[in-house]
């Protein structure tokens, strides 16, 4: 097994050091989600931003952690199949995977690696498709979802950028929920209403915003923060 990088170690806080300003704020966001729908549970929560480097597989990977630590049965799954990220947050291996499921039809079971914490599962991306577009919207990829909730609790998923390519969009559509990160920093205002738009018009039901590197206390600390989805 490779050697993990200092910065996904400190990718993974919310299981490195659970007493931090930010492990606390990734359980809030956990505790929130649970209020956003009185009447709906949202057990497939899609995870995405508008552009690359916003923070979504952070975020991914941690929200996974701090709902498995609630004790709950966690599946976090990489669906960006173009620039995959989680086998390396997590240091595991990427030969199978998610396309090894979707593609190969590979037993479930044989794919998913244990996380580093319990009740948490990861299935990393596997072997890049040529067509990743086709492979996410077709009925094999919608009929999948439904099969993890007979095994899992929330199954947590970390899709590309939402005004990068389609996948995104059509992801929105076969989950419960989506969560859309943005950047304090480097997110455009108009890129996020361009995302939230894009993914309305997909019918996805957004049920909050994540804002991360948003300073407090002088700049010591960076804290995730969450809101419900406003109108307008």
């Amino acid at each position: 097994m490779r050697k993990k990088s200092k910065a996904c170690e400190q990718s993974l806080i919310s299981q490195q050091n659970m007493k931090s300003v930010v492990a606390e704020a990734y359980r809030t966001l956990r505790t929130n989600m649970g209020f956003t729908e009185v009447d709906r549970l949202c057990r497939t929560i899609l995870i995405t931003s508008s552009h690359l480097e916003e923070g979504k597989s952070t975020t991914s990977a941690n929200l996974a952690i701090v709902v498995a630590q609630a004790g709950q049965k966690v599946l976090l799954v990489d669906c960006d199949l173009r620039k995959p990220m989680q086998h390396r947050i997590f240091n595991v291996s990427n030969l199978m995977g998610l396309t090894s499921c979707l593609c190969q039809r590979q037993p479930l079971q044989e794919a998913v690696q244990p996380g580093p914490v319990e009740n948490l599962d990861i299935l990393t991306a596997g072997p890049l498709p040529p067509n990743p577009s086709e492979i996410l919207s077709s009925e094999h990829t919608r009929a999948f979802w439904a099969g993890l909730k007979n095994r899992y609790d929330y199954i947590l998923v970390d899709s590309p950028p939402v005004l990068a390519v389609a996948d995104a969009s059509i992801l929105s559509s076969q989950v419960d929920g989506v969560l859309l990160v943005v950047n304090s920093g480097t997110t455009r205002v108009d890129h996020a209403k361009e995302a939230k738009e894009q993914l309305t018009k997909a019918n996805a039901h957004i049920i909050g915003v994540v804002l991360n590197q948003f300073k407090i206390a002088k700049g010591k600390y960076q804290y995730y923060h969450y809101s419900s989805e406003a109108s307008g």
